[in-house]
């Protein structure tokens, strides 16, 4: 039985006051069991980014609780808190997020120099990486210098750098055109695979989706529906089908879905 890395229970988050009140996250419960890759889906404004974001303590949920390995992530303080961002999880934002004026090698080390973590392994652990995601070339160019696909593959180096046990990717194919993000699904489908890491992704894009083991769909704060990948009877495109089917119901057609 696969173990329980993260679990949500009765999650609230709150916008405004009064009758301006917003309920973005209602109640929801949900768990990402290890080694698992995990799609939240959902039409714009369910709350599947706030979700995200509670998990990755970006902001507070108004209640519920989330817990990481057992541990209530909203009793994490001071160097317990950086240790959690740091080490614990990743993140793979939507628009790379590198920095300017470091090389790709500078932005996959980043997380390092931040929490100190630099041994003598990690520069080979980064050699390897980067000739899996295909980015060797790029490690010492700037992001000016680099394609959209390519930045995102660094990005995505930077969040699983420190190998965290929980990846959260907020719509990581979502500023990239179809070659390129085909290509960054199927480097991440490899980790989750062949390294077992643990994936949490937000995405509206169906194809992106289909890469994954198990789906939630939200709507209205809430868990609307759940879909698993039957891997020894559906292929990929069998599951894409059933993903588009969901999607349809839950706002006109995938076209809406955001």
């Amino acid at each position: 039985m696969q173990k329980k890395i993260l679990e949500v229970e009765s999650l609230y988050k709150e916008y405004g006051k009064k009758e301006n009140k917003t309920k973005a996250l209602n109640g929801l419960s949900c768990s990402v069991l290890e080694g698992e890759f995990l799609g939240i889906m959902g039409s714009s404004g369910s709350g599947k980014t706030t979700l995200l974001n509670c998990i990755a303590t970006m902001i507070s949920p108004t209640d519920g609780n989330i817990f990481l390995n057992g541990e209530d992530i909203s009793r994490f303080r001071g160097k317990k808190l950086a240790e959690y961002r740091g080490n614990q999880i990743g993140y793979l934002f939507q628009e790379f997020e590198l920095l300017d004026n470091l090389t790709g090698r500078e932005n996959i080390m980043l997380p390092m120099a931040i929490h100190g973590t630099q041994d003598a392994g990690d520069q080979q652990y980064l050699e390897q990486l980067a000739g899996y995601l295909e980015i060797t070339s790029v490690l010492d160019k700037f992001p000016a210098q680099m394609s959209g696909g390519q930045k995102q593959r660094v990005a995505a180096a930077r969040a699983i750098i420190l190998k965290p046990e929980l990846i959260l990717a907020d719509e990581p194919t979502g500023a990239l055109d179809s070659k390129n993000a085909k290509s960054l699904m199927d480097k991440l489908a490899g980790l989750n695979q062949t390294q077992h890491t643990t994936i949490m992704m937000v995405t509206h894009d169906g194809n992106a989706a289909s890469y994954c083991s198990r789906i939630l769909f939200i709507q209205d704060g809430r868990i609307f529906h759940e879909l698993r990948r039957d891997f020894d009877e559906e292929t990929r495109q069998d599951f894409y089908e059933k993903i588009i089917a969901v999607l349809a119901q839950l706002g006109g057609g995938s076209a809406n879905v955001y």
